[in-house]
């Protein structure tokens, strides 16, 4: 085995020493990424894309953007902030482990996503939500842990059509019990009659091929926040930590409350002596981010709140807010005063279609940069378009968007005419490649 194929392996057989808090990567691993051999464009690394890009590139229909993406297919391919690890590489690897994170570094995303919730004693860890133990780790396949789940696994009822259940939190268990899960690929199946058969479920355009086929030997390493942290800086990238909604009553056992959680995301990245040009703080709660803007301006003024107004809002009065130049204005002028600086709203809110089918900022986009914000959206690659039609990523751009090369088109509008500073993906390499291609850094 050649030293370069040894270093590849070793990247993923990263070992996590949790009594000294440490993320201990190869040493290979390391040489691997600091060689001067491995680096271009100023000192930039080289990034491994495979065969996916080139595909959805060939997918395309014929028009100027194939051609032109067509023109960069001997790269050179190099690490770019513009492509953002969406919890790593989640559309092949169980996502916040070890190896998605490493994964999505290797195909050149230059900023990489640790979703941060707290364990019952109160340390961070990265999941994407605080309650998906039973769908993303091996957590009910282990008797004893299995047994401290706010609600138990509860087979299909096939008499009733009640769907298979199970609700296990970090809340529910320890750091050193939840160090002891591995990852799995996130799903369930709702019509299981055994917990075997429940943690199974993964989406046939996903994958198990790096989550491992026998879920109690899941092969996805989990991680603290803080083991994050020390991961992404051996590997030189940036940091977006997501602070997640807590599912648990706050404060937390009486005492710990929602402004210490956002407190202690800060604290371990000045423990960790992170620079702060170094992290965006991100959160579906506005108070999270205003309390980081007031309490920590350093990290603050690059934290990213992530819009869901879609969510907050009956349906008729976000249409008529989508709609209202008057009332996406005022909305951005407020965010702007209480001091944002960063919105992220997801794609299908910054995109629609022309009256010839085109892709087309939309009034939302346009209103947010007269505003003078910067602009992230999520998350390319997230779902499925090889059966036709459009989904909920792509929602405002369905005819326009049917197929898997039909993504460039978004992205092209996102980057070009939006101006978007970056893009979350599920698959970096994709996103990578077209910003390579388009000389964005």
């Amino acid at each position: 085995m050649n030293k370069n194929l040894m270093s590849s392996v070793m990247a993923f057989s990263v070992m996590i020493g949790v009594s000294a808090g440490t993320v201990a990567v190869a040493d290979d691993w390391k040489r691997d990424w600091r060689d001067k051999r491995g680096y271009q464009y100023w000192g930039t690394p080289k990034a491994q894309l495979g065969p996916r890009p080139f595909f959805l590139v060939d997918n395309m229909d014929d028009s100027r953007l194939k051609r032109t993406l067509k023109q960069c297919e001997n790269g050179p391919f190099y690490r770019t902030d513009f492509s953002i690890g969406h919890r790593g590489a989640p559309l092949q690897f169980p996502e916040h482990t070890v190896e998605s994170y490493v994964a999505a570094a290797r195909m050149g995303s230059g900023i990489l996503e640790c979703d941060v919730t707290f364990t019952k004693d109160r340390e961070l860890v990265c999941r994407h939500s605080q309650c998906d133990l039973h769908t993303t780790t091996n957590i009910l396949l282990d008797e004893e842990l299995a047994q401290k789940c706010s609600e138990p696994f509860t087979p299909a009822d096939p008499a009733t059509g009640k769907p298979a259940s199970a609700k296990c939190c970090t809340s529910d268990i320890t750091l050193a019990e939840f160090k002891t899960l591995k990852g799995k690929m996130d799903a369930s199946d709702r019509s299981a009659t055994t917990v075997e058969e429940y943690v199974g479920g993964t989406a046939d355009w996903r994958t198990d091929l790096y989550a491992g086929t026998d879920k109690a030997n899941s092969l996805g390493t989990l991680m603290t926040h803080r083991e994050s942290i020390r991961l992404f800086r051996d590997l030189g990238v940036k940091m977006t930590p997501e602070l997640k909604s807590p599912s648990v009553e706050m404060p937390f056992q009486g005492d710990y409350t929602q402004e210490d959680y956002a407190q202690q995301l800060i604290d371990e990245y000045k423990q960790e002596r992170i620079p702060p040009r170094k992290v965006y703080p991100q959160s579906f709660n506005r108070e999270d981010v205003l309390y980081w803007i007031e309490n920590e301006p350093a990290y603050g003024n690059q934290a990213v709140y992530l819009d869901d107004s879609y969510s907050t809002l009956p349906a008729d009065e976000f249409e008529a807010f989508m709609n209202s130049r008057r009332k996406l204005r005022k909305y951005m002028e407020e965010l702007v005063d209480q001091g944002v600086q960063i919105v992220a709203p997801p794609m299908w809110m910054l995109v629609t279609t022309n009256d010839n089918g085109r892709v087309k900022p939309s009034k939302y986009a346009k209103a947010a940069r007269r505003a003078g914000l910067d602009i992230i959206t999520w998350t390319f690659e997230r779902s499925n378009l090889t059966d036709g039609g459009g989904d909920w990523y792509h929602q405002t751009t369905e005819g326009a968007v049917e197929k898997p090369g039909d993504r460039y088109k978004t992205l092209d509008v996102l980057a070009k005419k939006v101006g978007v500073l970056g893009v979350f993906t599920d698959w970096p390499a994709s996103v990578t490649y077209y910003a390579n291609c388009m000389g964005l850094r």
